[in-house]
């Protein structure tokens, strides 16, 4: 087994590396470290999210920079501002032997001329984020024209949030001879394009394989119905009593409104998005960390600072718009060596997504039933009954027991017990008797959006990806704008310059008023009624009247044969009437 010693780090960094506790160096850090101490050179190292790879980089950046210089020689971008601060922290401990380190974290929601101050005052290394740091270049606040190693922390991410031209402008101002070390969990074909463009022959390490997940994290899938997606989430959290979870929805809008609901409901949740303040990010943080808060519904952008490790689940409540960023999901749990569970819950018109992610992390799902209510009632009363059996007696309560004694004096052993367990046992009871069952009704599983509704009407929309839109960002915005509930619209189908969505027949009259005169950026949004719709309706009132002359029987036959026998004898047919079916 490789410990640290055997990397190749000086006394100091070791030292470190012993006040925090580390003892063995995960895979990423035990073939990073030696590559980037014994030469100069750029590096595509791949590693899932919780292996350590801020370890990875800061390390040999602090044994590589010269502390006694007060030049900026060390700049690392990550995506967001709890990544940002978080990295500037790690580092900070790591160099805590280092006499006159100043690592500088610079990010927006802070005061800008605080941070130039800090830079100006010697920042060997500065931690930003794109957007922050391509402003303070702008103003000429700070120079990384001398850097020696520029890190690109989390690039998949940075340029799924559309940092690229940022990292590009950046870039530009870096020495052309730095060395470039380049972090990511995933490898989509825009990381390999920045790799191509910014570095000179990477070494790539790659721990696991490229995109899949980790080894520790299983997973799992949940089919319900659209309107249940709630009902659902409470339940796997009521049947996961010591659940302590990261909740992901795709808007900041879904993450505070269900955040809002679940403490309505009395649970403990927060919501983390980028609409807090940096102090309302930082607090709810904080009550995370100290599991105050038990679950924390977030976005994608927002969750990318969260590194905790004992996070037991990751509750996708709705599926990412793109498959890559499930990974990043995921990899909030099954850290450090510890094992978790990523749940998924879905309706049937997203299945097919699930086989997607399966290909991509080359892990299979199991599709598991939403607990039905006594179910979970069994599960809470056998928590309680353990945490009790386990619960240390705090002897100050010795001064209230002869009144409590006085009151039960005449009760049971037994019905002691029942009365005592029956007060938690009761309030899930009355909540869940007779709750009805949120599994999707069984019928075709075969991952495909057949028999999603029989009930739906499908639209024309003269908006498409030239617009920018994708399926998700096209769903949100028709159900923002027709204020319909979270699944009310579903198959949608996105064109270049057009595309396709469906919702039941109920909200047909609500959609083409709505678009009967709407425009965006001046132009109108037209949205009609598919063909293929008007000619399933024919189809409908076809069936309706081969029905109808079915019933008149014999009398239907007779007159088309008077008719028939009119024609051949006439030599000519009349004029039809128009009838009213």
């Amino acid at each position: 087994m490789n410990v640290f010693q055997t990397l190749g780090l000086e006394a100091h960094l070791l030292q470190a590396i012993t006040d925090l506790g580390f003892e063995t160096p995960s895979e990423v850090q035990e073939k990073t470290i030696p590559t980037l101490l014994s030469k100069e050179c750029d590096l595509v190292a791949l590693a899932q999210t919780g292996t350590g790879k801020t370890a990875a980089f800061g390390f040999p950046m602090l044994q590589k920079i010269n502390i006694e210089s007060r030049t900026t020689q060390g700049l690392i971008l990550s995506p967001t501002r709890e990544l940002c601060l978080q990295i500037t922290n790690e580092i900070k401990l790591y160099g805590k032997y280092c006499k006159g380190l100043n690592v500088t974290a610079i990010y927006g929601g802070a005061s800008i001329t605080d941070q130039a101050k800090n830079v100006k005052r010697g920042a060997q290394i500065i931690v930003a984020t794109p957007g922050r740091m391509k402003d303070m270049i702008n103003r000429r606040l700070v120079d990384i024209s001398k850097i020696d190693y520029a890190v690109l922390d989390e690039a998949d991410e940075m340029l799924n949030m559309g940092f690229f031209e940022d990292i590009k402008s950046i870039l530009s101002h870096t020495p052309e001879e730095k060395s470039t070390w380049l972090f990511s969990a995933t490898m989509p074909k825009e990381v390999s394009i920045i790799a191509k463009k910014f570095m000179s022959n990477p070494t790539e390490i790659t721990v696991g394989h490229k995109n899949i997940g980790s080894k520790n994290v299983s997973h799992e899938f949940y089919l319900v119905g659209s309107r249940d997606r709630y009902p659902a989430l409470k339940r796997l959290a009521d049947a996961n009593p010591n659940i302590f979870a990261v909740i992901f929805c795709r808007t900041k809008r879904d993450t505070q409104k269900v955040a809002e609901k679940l403490i309505e409901d009395g649970y403990n949740a927060g919501a983390l998005h980028g609409d807090l303040s940096q102090n309302q990010r930082d607090l709810v943080m904080k009550s995370f960390r100290n599991k105050q808060i038990q679950m924390l519904v977030a976005t994608d952008v927002a969750a990318r600072g969260i590194d905790v490790d004992d996070i037991t689940h990751v509750i996708n409540y709705q599926l990412p718009d793109e498959i890559e960023t499930y990974t990043h999901r995921s990899g909030r749990t099954g850290r450090a060596g510890k094992t978790g569970l990523s749940m998924v819950i879905i309706t049937k018109s997203e299945q097919r997504k699930i086989k997607s992610i399966e290909k991509m992390i080359q892990k299979q799902f199991v599709k598991k039933e939403i607990p039905q209510g006594m179910e979970i009632c069994e599960v809470q009363l056998k928590a309680l009954a353990h945490k009790i059996h386990e619960t240390e007696i705090n002897h100050k309560i010795d001064n209230y027991l002869e009144e409590i004694n006085a009151l039960f004096e005449n009760a049971s052993k037994e019905d002691l017990i029942k009365k005592f367990f029956s007060v938690e046992f009761t309030r899930f009871y009355n909540y869940y008797d007779k709750a009805k069952n949120l599994n999707a009704p069984k019928g075709n599983d075969n991952f495909s959006e057949k028999n999603e509704t029989d009930n739906s009407a499908r639209f024309f929309i003269n908006i498409g990806k030239k617009d920018g839109y994708d399926w998700m960002r096209l769903k949100d915005f028709l159900r923002d704008s027709l204020e319909l509930g979270q699944d009310a619209v579903f198959k949608v189908d996105v064109k270049d310059s057009f595309s396709f969505f469906n919702t039941e027949t109920v909200h047909m009259p609500k959609v083409l008023e709505f678009f009967s005169d709407f425009k965006q950026n001046g132009r109108y949004i037209n949205v009609e009624i598919t063909e293929k719709q008007d000619r399933s309706r024919q189809r409908r009132k076809g069936k309706r009247r081969n029905d109808s002359q079915k019933s008149r029987g014999n009398f239907s036959k007779g007159r088309k044969q008077r008719s028939s026998d009119f024609k051949k004898g006439s030599g000519h047919s009349r004029p039809r009437r128009n009838r009213r079916r």
